[in-house]
């Protein structure tokens, strides 16, 4: 895929892996919109990256939000060749805790915190744009996951993971293959990143990789060529079974 002259949108991209990714994509020639939260982290973090970077303040659970940025790459863009659904949450984020949850410490209000922003926001992200995507020669679509939401010997057996965050993972990895089935016919190929265990703060930079090193399978998934794989979840170059 030849990606200059190529437009992506990133979310969650101020800090990161997202911020990796922006970078990594900018570097390929991408003109990326640099999605956040808040409007002056995202454009501090935009003007650190070197190309075409559009700083874009974006709540990915806010339709009207969401609605803004689709008529705004619209007008200046036309289409959209990419789409990086990297915004993710995790109950620590939304209650003070100073532990881990258990499964019977978390709460419905704990998973619907989660899932808000980890699953429903890619539906939105992804429906919102799809028209734009269509107008693209070959869309890619990634969507950031974790070998967490694996119900196998990778998932909810190791470690300690947290069930609203693994469980969304794993609805996420389910969606990304619905979306591929239900765009088969089309160019457009949506796949599954997992970077690995990546040090942020979203972990107390606790990961043994840098943001940079997760953030190249997505790079690679986002510039994927014409015979590319759909409808799948990798690390690295490594396909993960679910």
């Amino acid at each position: 895929m030849t990606t200059a002259g190529k437009v992506a949108l990133v979310t969650g991209a101020n800090k990161g892996i997202g911020r990796a990714i922006v970078a990594g994509l900018a570097g390929r020639g991408f003109t990326v919109y640099l999605a956040a939260r808040d409007a002056d982290r995202g454009k501090k973090a935009a003007e650190e990256v070197e190309g075409d970077v559009r700083a874009m303040t974006l709540d990915v659970t806010s339709d009207d939000d969401v609605q803004a940025a689709v008529e705004r790459i619209e007008h200046e863009a036309g289409s959209l060749d990419v789409l990086v659904n990297n915004a993710g949450t995790h109950p620590l984020n939304h209650r003070k805790l100073d532990h881990l949850p258990t499964p019977t410490e978390e709460t419905v209000e704990d998973l619907r915190h989660v899932y808000e922003t980890n699953v429903f926001a890619v539906v939105r992200l992804t429906n919102a744009f799809l028209p734009l995507l269509r107008r693209a020669s070959a869309a890619r679509i990634v969507n950031v996951t974790s070998k967490r939401g694996s119900i196998g010997e990778d998932g909810a057996w190791v470690g300690q993971p947290v069930m609203s965050y693994s469980s969304s993972k794993t609805a996420l990895n389910a969606i990304t293959v619905h979306y591929a089935r239900a765009l088969a016919d089309t160019p457009i190929k949506v796949n599954g990143a997992a970077p690995g265990h990546v040090a942020t703060d979203f972990n107390d930079f606790r990961g043994a990789r840098t943001p940079e090193q997760g953030a190249d399978v997505a790079i690679r998934l986002a510039a994927l060529p014409e015979d590319g794989p759909t409808g799948a979840v990798f690390e690295d170059d490594t396909q993960l079974a679910w």
